[in-house]
């Protein structure tokens, strides 16, 4: 699996609440809508400005708070290929890889807003095309690969009847 896009900058602690405003809470049954709102409390101009296959970039705890689904789901939906972050809150990471996205932890202070990257998730390398250096990232196991593979957790059970290990 191999990505590229641009990547949009973010600091540490970015709650779920950053990510899906509690104020639109009725939106949850209309999540491309709500996806259009993603990530505004934290950067207004986010769901205008990203791209399909462009990446979140942030710093340690990434998705604390509350565990929404609707969080990684509406950052997928916004377009984003990939999550990277030097830490997540438990619950978001395996929600992200749940949904389909990918979550990669990995030293973000090496790329800045706007870096064009390219990430090769199963070899775990990151490469910022813009400063010409290659970040590495603990490799995901398979059995994380086989259900982003297949497009999230539900997809992959309806696939394979179950989990797929290997």
């Amino acid at each position: 699996m191999k990505l590229r896009g641009k990547s949009h900058k973010f600091g540490d602690d970015i709650s779920t609440d950053l990510i899906a405003p509690g104020r639109l809470f009725h939106l949850r049954t209309n999540l491309p809508e709500l996806a259009k709102h993603v990530l505004e409390d934290a950067d207004p101009e986010f769901a205008k400005k990203v791209n399909s296959g462009d990446f979140v970039v942030a710093g340690k705890n990434f998705g604390l708070g509350s565990s929404r689904e609707h969080a990684p789901t509406i950052i997928k939906l916004a377009g984003a290929g990939a999550i990277l972050a030097q830490s997540f809150a438990r619950i978001f990471y395996r929600n992200a890889i749940n949904v389909g996205l990918p979550a990669l932890i990995c030293d973000t202070t090496k790329i800045d807003d706007g870096d064009e990257l390219e990430v090769d998730i199963e070899a775990g390398k990151i490469k910022n095309l813009t400063k010409d250096i290659t970040i590495e990232t603990p490799p995901l196991p398979r059995a994380m690969l086989n259900i982003l593979e297949d497009g999230g957790l539900v997809k992959h059970f309806k696939k394979h009847g179950g989990f797929k290990l290997d």
